[in-house]
């Protein structure tokens, strides 16, 4: 039987995972990419290096972010969250970023007990003079379904 996702079970779907699937238009098509994320009070936070994805949302910033946990074929659940792009600057980026990095190392520590040395990283890139483009997805609607029989 499939269910609907009322909104408390969208946001801690979204809150218990790192991974999802963006998508986003560019020049009339439709993309979707894995993308590493944190959730938290209604925004999504990413990060991403310069390149098409950056340009193609800088030009269009109606983003949804899907994420899924699928056991089988009829035992799964996905969320979409549909938003806004928006990039941050200097100190709020650095802020989100930081963030960014002990959301996904906690998540990663809770959903599969293990930590990750390399989440370290993140933080070095925080005062680094390359800084990866850090945004956030502005929610502003989640839909989701289960399915469990």
């Amino acid at each position: 039987m499939i269910k609907i996702l009322d909104k408390e079970a969208c946001q801690l779907l979204l809150s218990q995972n790192y991974i999802g699937h963006l998508a986003y238009v560019y020049q009339g098509h439709p993309f979707v990419v894995p993308i590493t994320y944190f959730y938290r009070d209604n925004r999504i936070i990413c990060y991403s290096g310069e390149g098409h994805k950056l340009n193609a949302l800088r030009q269009h910033n109606s983003v949804a972010l899907e994420v899924a946990e699928i056991n089988s074929i009829t035992n799964w659940k996905s969320v979409v969250a549909h938003g806004q792009f928006i990039e941050l600057e200097w100190s709020s980026a650095k802020a989100m970023l930081h963030e960014f990095s002990l959301g996904v190392k906690d998540v990663v520590l809770r959903k599969e007990l293990r930590d990750l040395d390399f989440i370290s990283e993140f933080s070095a890139k925080i005062d680094s003079e390359e800084t990866a483009v850090v945004f956030i997805i502005d929610i502003n609607e989640l839909t989701g379904k289960l399915r469990h029989d």
